[in-house]
């Protein structure tokens, strides 16, 4: 039975130590309320904090006696200029001067919540590391603190808390009750945190080490020492998503590591890759991981393996979401595909949109069910310093491109994307897209695409590489023909900055056809739609090699198939 979270904060513990002024501003309920911390400098006039806004406390600026003061009333600082109030969870870290005097404080609100633990619940029974991440404030040591507590006292396990800061635990020789019976190791100096790590491991015996904010690269092999000797990690790190550990070369060892491998021309071919790529180089510290949006939205991601995998080919990952109810209610949503739904996260190599406008092709997972998805607000004007590419008048306001890339990276569309300001999002899935973009010798080998992009009608533009100025090219022109049948929607004949190129494009795809799958496989290859120049064209080529052709479809699906001899 969910039950709803129950939030204890001792918060009169700390307005007892702070200057009178503002102790008198925060005496309220309703001043108290989601209060994030209270700001003390030198000169200038308290401020409160909460999510999004920040409040002034008082009109008169704070002088030196009454910082003083503040400072005499809390705990020792220590090597990482943070004090604590002892038996609460509340943190107070000082800014210094060159002369290493105090001239500014920080007082965050430390709280207990009981009742977050339900967003992965489940997670904990198996035994596996769990790794959460989000940005600073979100919650991260609030829902360790009551991870640690469930552990120890719900589950029965050997939990010891290394607190770095005393910010698990509270300040004092005495563990905070927030814990239950966990053990909990204090650091004398941060610097020290990964040893402090293995000595739990070698004198203590535990099964489950909670560590918070892993940010140093001993601290990252520490822990991964310490999962290799079968005990279960439950640690924070910093970063918003699972992308910025991969990225981050101090803790990317948290997810596997990342390394570079020159794959052989056979299995570039095979994975239809460029022969040096990004590889996980071993399994990950952490099984689980939690990217944690807000206090109350959670992306899980059961298997860090396998999302890494997937990230690392440019493919989006399929987290779980969850959501906490205000009355205690876990609510899952189905874990979103490239096909089906956007990544929470708001990024846009993550969260591609289906096009509300177009039905979902029969390829499309079972077991999903579409639904109905808005895109978002397009630029309000055309795209900087960028000269369209056929001369043909744009509206004031061009839509979103959205474009999917075969054969060419991920990242290398979205870089040219940013760098000439395009509207052009780069999606993981042909049935999201509104193009494709394909390099001529990548096509042929994944029929299932071309058959797609048929379907749906989309355009096909091939490049002879992946040089950065033929992809700004033709982005350019892909993006001018979207405006163009956005501004018409009845038209769909291309351009004629597109034609030009569709007899070259159309006889390469043919060539490589004939050479590569129906001569040494003896295989019919149906080619894509063309005009019917080009079609002539491409059935004069076959016949130079003594090749049988067809033409298939009606109207502007007419295509042609070249038949073994």
């Amino acid at each position: 039975m969910n039950r709803p979270q129950r939030v204890t904060d001792d918060l009169d513990r700390l307005l007892e130590v702070l200057p009178q002024v503002v102790q008198t501003c925060l005496a309220s309920e309703a001043a108290r309320d989601q209060l994030i911390e209270v700001v003390l400098d030198l000169g200038r006039v308290p401020e409160a904090r909460y999510p999004a806004r920040a409040v002034s406390l008082g009109a008169e600026p704070l002088g030196r006696l009454e910082l003083a003061a503040v400072v005499e009333r809390v705990g020792a600082f220590g090597g990482d200029n943070r004090a604590g109030i002892e038996r609460t969870l509340h943190r107070i870290s000082a800014i210094r001067n060159r002369s290493g005097e105090i001239v500014g404080l920080t007082c965050r609100v430390g709280r207990s919540v009981f009742g977050t633990v339900a967003m992965v619940r489940d997670l904990l029974d198996g035994g596996d590391s769990l790794l959460l991440m989000g940005r600073p404030g979100v919650g991260k040591t609030t829902a360790l603190r009551e991870i640690a507590r469930v552990l120890a006292d719900d589950l029965g396990k050997r939990v010891v808390v290394i607190d770095t800061s005393n910010e698990i635990a509270g300040d004092g020789d005495i563990p905070h009750p927030a814990i239950g019976r966990a053990r909990r190791m204090q650091v004398a100096r941060p610097e020290l945190q990964h040893q402090v790590m293995i000595e739990a491991v070698e004198n203590h015996m535990p099964e489950v080490i909670v560590i918070d904010e892993i940010g140093t690269e001993l601290e990252a092999q520490a822990a991964r020492t310490i999962a290799e000797r079968g005990v279960m990690l439950v640690a924070t790190a910093h970063g918003n998503e699972l992308t910025n550990l991969i990225k981050n070369p101090t803790l990317c060892d948290l997810v596997g590591g990342i390394q570079s491998v020159t794959l052989g021309d056979e299995e570039a071919r095979r994975r239809r890759t460029q022969k040096t790529v990004l590889e996980r180089a071993a399994d990950p510290t952490f099984p689980l991981a939690v990217e944690m949006h807000s206090r109350h939205r959670w992306l899980v991601h059961r298997d860090v393996a396998r999302t890494v995998d997937l990230l690392l080919r440019g493919q989006s990952a399929r987290p779980e979401i969850r959501e906490l109810g205000a009355g205690g209610e876990l609510r899952l949503q189905e874990s979103p595909s490239p096909s089906a739904s956007p990544s929470p996260s708001a990024s846009p190599s993550l969260s591609p949109l289906r096009s509300p406008s177009r039905s979902p092709s029969p390829s499309r997972s079972p077991g999903l069910a579409p639904r109905p998805l808005s895109r978002p607000e397009a630029p309000s004007s055309p795209p900087v310093g960028v000269e369209p590419a056929c001369s043909s008048p744009a509206p004031a306001a061009p839509p979103l491109l959205r474009l999917y890339g075969v054969g060419i990276g991920r990242s290398l569309l979205e870089q040219v994307g940013r760098a000439r300001q395009l509207a052009v999002e780069v999606v993981g899935s042909v049935e999201l897209a509104d193009a494709v973009l394909s390099l001529r010798h990548e096509l042929g080998r994944d029929p299932r695409v071309r058959r797609q992009a048929q379907e749906l009608g989309l355009p096909i533009l091939v490049l002879k590489s992946a040089a950065q100025p033929q992809l700004q090219r033709a982005m350019e022109r892909l993006l001018e023909r979207h405006r163009q049948q956005h501004a018409d929607p009845d038209s769909t004949a291309a351009p004629p900055c597109l034609q030009g190129d569709d007899a070259h494009a159309g006889l390469e795809e043919c060539r490589l056809a004939v050479e590569r799958v129906v001569l040494p496989h003896g295989q019919p290859v149906e080619l894509l739609p063309r005009s019917p120049r080009v079609r002539l064209l491409q059935a004069e080529l076959a016949g130079r090699y003594r090749l049988r052709t067809a033409e298939f479809g009606r109207g502007g699906e007419q295509r042609l198939r070249v038949f073994p001899a």
